[in-house]
């Protein structure tokens, strides 16, 4: 995984912080809505979604509406996208080739789609 400036500051001041023997450090990177979740069928997979099930993050370069969207999957089925306001830092790690990991966090039954669905998304140092 490439090393920034920053990641080797954090992970020195962690390192210096832990315990002994601590198995693994995680970094809280993002945590917003799903975008776009009523378009990709998130209503039929709803029944089989739970609350820390990993999704799986992909870049999209050449998306005609945003230079930096990242998709998101849950079991290789598109849920939707990080928002566009929210996207830059996830989209840059990934461009980087760091590997982050999302989970589900949040799921609401809300007539707003914005509201059903919340990611976060994770960097392991």
């Amino acid at each position: 995984m490439p090393s920034t400036p920053i990641r080797a500051f954090l992970l020195s001041c962690l390192l210096l912080a832990a315990p002994v023997g601590a198995a693994e450090v995680r970094i809280l990177v993002q945590s917003s809505p799903l975008a776009g979740s009523q378009y990709y069928g998130s209503d039929t997979l709803w029944p089989a979604m739970a609350v820390g099930d990993p999704l799986t993050l992909h870049r999209e370069p050449d998306n005609p509406h945003d230079p930096r969207a990242v998709r998101v999957e849950w079991r290789k089925a598109k849920l939707g996208y990080l928002p566009r306001a929210e996207n830059a830092a996830v989209a840059a790690a990934l461009d980087r080739g760091e590997v982050l990991e999302a989970r589900i966090s949040r799921l609401t039954r809300h007539k707003n789609p914005w509201r059903r669905v919340e990611v976060q998304v994770w960097v392991r140092l």
